[in-house]
């Protein structure tokens, strides 16, 4: 696998080594020994899928501590733009974001380390979304950041008048009106 580090810290972009012929073709798409050596060591406890249609945005989302989470995330069909933004207290990348594209064809994959909100916008008419945790989901410390924070200058590259969005994503505040329970000492792998 190719490891892609980006502008922050932590956070890569994964290509898989692909092994095309007549058939079709072949990839690991996640090898632990290899991550561990390429990456960094996580201990992924927790597989998810989703299936959203296009216009769907799915995020700014986070885990507060002890049950903060960092995420592998991948597209399996379909097409996102996924997107991790610096939540941690006095980093200097607070605010900041990473945005890739995620593809059936490209096959890449994003981590998303601890102390980062995670968010998806799918670009296809339906997308399947898989990612792999390193802590199990706890409801009750889940929080969010509006993906209509202008002060983020993301571009989701979908139209904002057909965004779906959940309500509670919907309510998110935004980063200027939120207390991040992380700081730039957060371990951004294990508790």
């Amino acid at each position: 696998m190719n490891v892609i580090k980006t502008d922050i810290d932590g956070v890569v972009i994964i290509e898989p080594r692909i092994f095309n012929d007549a058939r079709g073709y072949f990839f690991e798409s996640y090898s632990k020994k290899e991550f561990d050596e390429k990456v960094r060591p996580v201990d992924f406890v927790q597989d998810n899928e989703s299936m959203s249609s296009k216009g769907v945005i799915r995020g700014l989302h986070f885990q507060r501590p002890p049950f903060t989470q960092s995420k592998l995330v991948r597209c399996v069909k379909g097409r996102v733009l996924d997107v991790a933004v610096d939540i941690r207290k006095g980093s200097p990348t607070y605010g900041k974001h990473v945005a890739v594209e995620l593809s059936e064809e490209n096959h890449r994959q994003f981590f998303v380390p601890r102390g980062f909100a995670h968010g998806f916008a799918v670009l296809s008419d339906v997308a399947v979304f898989q990612y792999k945790c390193d802590n199990y989901y706890h409801p009750e410390v889940e929080g969010g950041i509006s993906i209509a924070d202008q002060s983020l200058e993301i571009d989701w590259m979908t139209d904002p008048t057909n965004t779906i969005l959940s309500d509670k994503d919907f309510r998110a505040p935004l980063l200027k009106d939120f207390d991040s329970p992380f700081d730039i000492n957060i371990n951004l792998y294990t508790e």
